[in-house]
């Protein structure tokens, strides 16, 4: 009994720290920081979804990750939002941990995704 209470304990803990790696915002937040353009937000969802509608002044990850770098603000305290399609969607850890790996501090993700987004009926804008 000791050991299965012991597996528990270390497999929430485990949980736990991997869903809050990164501060969940949500959408109506992300909707301000969009209009107001005072973060950087990374759309982690590939070619096709983002072409097909983004968070409007969103980035497309699939078409900067080679360059990433330079596509983020040189303060390193700066908003970057990423999100991917849902709140199942671990997509979105690729662009948060390369900002983390770059130095930013200040990375948060909108676990709503665009499925969410959409639902909540925000405008979506297409990308090319």
């Amino acid at each position: 009994m000791k050991k299965l209470l012991a597996f528990l304990v270390t497999a929430s803990v485990v949980v736990s720290a991997y869903a809050g790696e990164f501060a969940d915002i949500s959408v109506k937040e992300v909707n301000k920081l969009a209009e107001s353009k005072s973060a950087v937000i990374i759309d982690v969802n590939g070619d096709d979804s983002f072409k097909a509608g983004h968070v409007p002044g969103a980035l497309n990850f699939a078409g900067i990750k080679d360059n990433f770098a330079l596509s983020l603000p040189k303060k390193k305290d700066a908003l970057i939002v990423a999100y991917c399609g849902n709140p199942k969607c671990g997509a979105y850890l690729k662009a948060a941990k390369a900002a983390e790996k770059l130095g930013y501090t200040n990375i948060k993700h909108m676990s709503a995704g665009i499925a969410g987004w959409k639902t909540a009926g925000m405008k979506t804008e297409p990308g090319s």
